[in-house]
């Protein structure tokens, strides 16, 4: 199943054409995005035996974020080898770093950023876990019967304001506007026949600058999960950046940045892409 927002409301994606859920479940369920996900297994019981009507197509353009306005953003850092490696840093052991984008970053798909003053803005294609339902304690085991569906994310990073002063401020570095597109549309896990082994790439400009699959991730989503859940309740609706590979501009010699005019394209098997412009 894939679920969209569209116009600001929730949407099935039947056969490529988009079926207005409010509409089709009578009112059953509001017209609120982001109020789907509290409902999220009451939901899928109801599209699973729904008589739909015909959809209707629909504009790319128009596209949001799956879960526009989550309550928490949680990212984890260095959870591919090969980055921790082009990072400089030791692998990971009991949980990799973890941060948040503050919500207020959070975008649809198809996007025009806008690039902070002065700054090195960097690039990290991500598969992005969104929660179905609440998680606290949970076991890696039943990790993914809380997961609403995967999505496509970028993290994307400037990375002087990241790293400078005395302590790194990760968060706010990756939280300016426009800065953790998402979409473009959500996949629900049982829609993949290896859900986690997924090839996810990223072009800037067409060439391409990250390639890998999630079977490399050192966590995978469901130890993710766990970890995570182990101190924090995640909620439904929440968003969970799950790491990126090799290939950002930080990692490079010379270094890369992002700069006016750039177009970021970035791509997860089975879900879709994530097309963002750069603008001074």
């Amino acid at each position: 199943m894939r679920t969209a927002t569209l116009a600001g409301r929730p949407a099935l994606l039947v056969d490529g054409l988009a079926v207005d859920i409010e509409q089709a479940s009578d009112a059953l369920f509001p017209p609120d995005p982001q109020a789907l996900y509290s409902r999220w297994r009451e939901f899928r019981t109801w599209a699973a035996g729904a008589t739909l009507p015909k959809g209707t197509p629909f504009d790319p353009a128009e596209l949001g974020a799956p879960s526009p306005t989550p309550r928490q953003v949680i990212a984890a850092g260095l959870n591919y080898r090969d980055h921790a490696a082009e990072s400089g840093f030791a692998l990971p052991d009991k949980l990799p770093p973890v941060f948040t984008k503050f919500p207020t970053s959070v975008t649809g798909p198809v996007t025009d950023v806008p690039l902070p003053p002065g700054g090195h803005t960097d690039w990290e294609v991500e598969l992005v876990a969104v929660i179905g339902v609440h998680a606290h304690q949970v076991a890696a085991e039943d990790a993914w019967d809380h997961v609403a569906g995967l999505t496509v994310g970028q993290d994307i990073s400037e990375r002087i304001t990241q790293l400078e002063g005395p302590a790194p401020q990760f968060s706010l570095g990756k939280s300016f506007p426009g800065f953790a597109p998402t979409g473009p549309w959500l996949v629900t896990p049982d829609e993949f026949a290896d859900r986690d082994d997924l090839e996810l790439r990223c072009t800037v400009n067409g060439e391409e600058v990250q390639k890998s699959r999630t079977s490399e991730l050192i966590f995978s989503v469901p130890e993710l999960i766990a970890r995570l859940s182990a101190v924090v309740p995640l909620l439904p609706g929440d968003l969970l950046f799950t790491g990126t590979p090799a290939g950002v501009g930080l990692g490079r010699s010379p270094q890369r940045w992002l700069a006016p005019g750039d177009e970021l394209v970035s791509t997860v098997e089975g879900i879709g892409e994530l097309r963002q412009r750069f603008t001074a």
